[in-house]
């Protein structure tokens, strides 16, 4: 029997520092206050059905392997929350669209626990984006605190 070895097992790494890899984590933080709005953000309204919380950039190459919810203190009774991401320039990108669902769809935002992505693809990204939660159902109304945590290797640009 044959032992075969790859010989392009590290194409495409950025940088070739360690041979482990650039795998990165990058962690998000949501909490609001008792009347449910964000803290730390641009306004002082309480998170409506309908609004995008921009929560943070992700950086150009980056290829999105996986990310979860980490629900510490639930958010208001049936609000669930759609995790995707859009483009930080406000153009999409033909080869790799903007989704606002890339990582979950209806995730519930009101139970404590943990929510893991239910996507199916791995893209890389061309440019740099905004990973943003969309909320559904309901509108908050209380305290609480997320942790959205995003896992993928750093590629660099192309």
């Amino acid at each position: 029997m044959a032992t075969i070895k790859r010989t392009a097992a590290r194409y495409g790494q950025f940088g070739g520092f360690s041979p482990y890899g650039n795998m990165t984590v990058l962690t998000y933080a949501l909490a609001t206050n008792a009347i449910g709005a964000v803290i730390d953000s641009d306004s002082v309204a309480a998170i409506a059905a309908g609004d995008v919380i921009d929560l943070g950039e992700l950086p150009q190459g980056m290829r999105l392997d996986d990310a979860q919810i980490i629900v510490s203190t639930g958010m208001s009774a049936s609000i669930t929350g759609k995790l995707g991401f859009k483009y930080s320039d406000g153009t999409d990108h033909s080869d790799v669209p903007e989704d606002d669902a890339y990582f979950l769809n209806a995730g519930d935002l009101a139970t404590a626990g943990r929510i893991r992505a239910a996507g199916s693809k791995l893209l890389t990204l061309p440019k740099s984006a905004r990973l943003i939660l969309t909320i559904a159902g309901a509108a908050n109304a209380k305290v609480s605190d997320l942790n959205v945590v995003v896992t993928g290797e750093l590629k660099g640009p192309r």
